[in-house]
């Protein structure tokens, strides 16, 4: 790996290092949860210009990174993008079922708001 690509090496929490309060409050946030609904719709990592955000880039990025340095998602340069990917593999085996419920539970407030 050349000093330029280990540059663009972004640091992960290991499976070990995630913890429960961490990724509930990653998920507390309605913009990252809708991140992690788009990205658990999918097996597809996603480019972060595939997600149409109500907020700045700045704020795009922010959001990213609390994702990513939580553990709830895995991010990698390819080219000039940064992709996403759900650790769902990591979450169910830190916190069986987790992710589904709370996925569920947001499909199930949406449709009550659109009610």
């Amino acid at each position: 790996m050349t000093e330029r690509d280990a540059a663009r090496v972004l640091a992960h929490p290991e499976a070990a290092e995630i913890r429960l309060e961490g990724v509930l409050h990653a998920l507390s946030d309605p913009v990252r949860l809708s991140i992690v609904r788009d990205l658990a719709a999918t097996d597809a990592e996603l480019a972060c210009s595939y997600f149409e955000l109500p907020v700045t880039k700045s704020t795009t990025t922010h959001h990213f990174r609390v994702l990513r340095e939580s553990g709830v998602v895995r991010q990698c340069y390819r080219g000039t993008s940064k992709l996403n990917g759900l650790r769902r593999t990591d979450l169910e085996a830190l916190f069986p079922g987790l992710l589904d419920r709370v996925l569920a539970a947001a499909a199930a407030e949406e449709a009550r708001g659109r009610g």
